[in-house]
């Protein structure tokens, strides 16, 4: 004769004990999450205008005090493109303030009244390539900038004997060099703000309940 096995599941005294429904947490309202975006947008609007104010007061700095033309051409075009990443009009801004150097106490680099007008032009048609889409018509800037100071290097003292300095290896290696390091932050900095807004879209979508919609 077998015994029974033992009743191993608790008497329904004990269950009543246990909680049946656990209380989820409140979800934020809409207005409450309207102010959270603005707070963020407020906080990102001043990021964007110390960053940028920064990058323009290091880029006159550079301008205004003495150093070689390698140097300067190094920090104009680098700190343009950056300073253009906090918004369109500071990388305009810094444009013009290749100029400074003549306007500075020492005498402005050799060269300096060629590289103005040669490279400020080349970094605005950059900018403006770079304002009309994301990070896929980067490359397309890019290739413009270098090209335009590569073509000039070539036929520049064909046209001009003395125009010496657009073949320069040194002059063409600091300018493309410093345009490459400029767009390859933009680039990531692009793609990784994609990333973010993306996941925030869908974060959205599910505290909403409304689908997200896909392309």
């Amino acid at each position: 004769m077998t015994t029974p096995p033992p009743n191993l599941s608790k008497p329904d005294s004990q269950k009543a004990d246990l909680p049946q429904d656990l209380p989820t947490p409140a979800r934020p309202s809409r207005a409450e999450r309207l102010r959270a975006a603005r707070r963020r947008a407020g906080w990102l609007d001043l990021a964007r205008l110390v960053g940028g104010w920064a990058l323009l007061a290091v880029l006159a700095y550079f301008m205004w005090t003495p150093g070689d033309w390698p140097v300067r051409l190094l920090a104009w075009v680098l700190l343009v493109i950056l300073a253009d990443e906090f918004g369109g009009w500071f990388g305009y801004l810094g444009v013009v303030l290749g100029g400074l150097a003549f306007l500075s106490p020492s005498a402005p680099p050799a060269q300096w009244l060629i590289i103005v007008p040669l490279v400020g032009g080349a970094l605005l048609s950059l900018l403006l390539v770079k304002h009309s889409g994301g990070p896929l018509v980067l490359p397309f800037a890019g290739l413009l900038f270098a090209g335009t100071l590569l073509a000039v290097g070539r036929f520049g003292p064909r046209i001009d004997p003395t125009l010496t300095l657009p073949a320069n290896p040194e002059f063409q290696r600091t300018a493309i060099l410093a345009m490459l390091a400029g767009l390859g932050f933009s680039f990531v900095r692009q793609i990784v703000n994609s990333l973010i807004k993306r996941r925030a879209r869908r974060r959205a979508a599910r505290l909403s309940g409304v689908p997200e919609l896909t392309h």
